[in-house]
């Protein structure tokens, strides 16, 4: 699955499948094979970071 570009829509799908798949952002990242650096720093762009306790951006 190639990853949405747009930062909104990134936040959207990683939320959805931390909230419905995966207990971790690092276990997304190596299932999905994306650099988890690549998805803070495209978030934190944004105005999200994300918060390892409820395992969602925010």
């Amino acid at each position: 699955m190639e990853l949405p570009k747009d930062p909104i829509m990134l936040f959207s799908v990683i939320n959805m499948k931390l909230r419905d798949i995966y207990p971790s952002l690092d276990e997304l990242c190596e299932d999905l094979h994306v650099s988890k650096q690549y998805i803070i720093d495209t978030l934190a762009q944004a105005g999200f970071e994300y918060n390892a306790a409820s395992n969602k951006f925010w």
